[in-house]
């Protein structure tokens, strides 16, 4: 029979990996204490530090000069619509003078 893999949270890793990247006690303190291996740690560690950056990502923000497809698609839109529009206008108005 096989062992089940250990699956750790996301609060865990990031608890883990902010002790290690602090400094306070070293790798192997920190594997006897919590019973994971360093090597892991070492890679939650980086993880951590490579990907600390996303945090303060603001998402909101777009590209200035570059419209969105969507505004573009609603101004396709609005110039379809005033042409129907001229063209009901005149054909309303042959009809009316018959």
């Amino acid at each position: 029979m096989s062992k089940r893999r250990k699956t750790y949270t996301p609060q865990f890793k990031s608890k883990v990996a902010l002790a290690a990247a602090k400094g306070n006690k070293t790798l192997s303190e920190l594997s006897s204490h919590h019973g994971i291996h360093a090597n892991q740690i070492s890679m939650w560690k980086s993880q951590l530090l490579e990907r600390a950056s996303e945090l303060f990502q603001d998402g909101r923000r777009r590209k200035r000069g570059d419209p969105s497809p969507t505004e573009a698609e609603l101004y396709e839109q609005i110039g379809r619509l005033k042409i129907e529009l001229d063209w009901l206008k005149k054909k309303v108005d042959g009809d009316i003078e018959r």
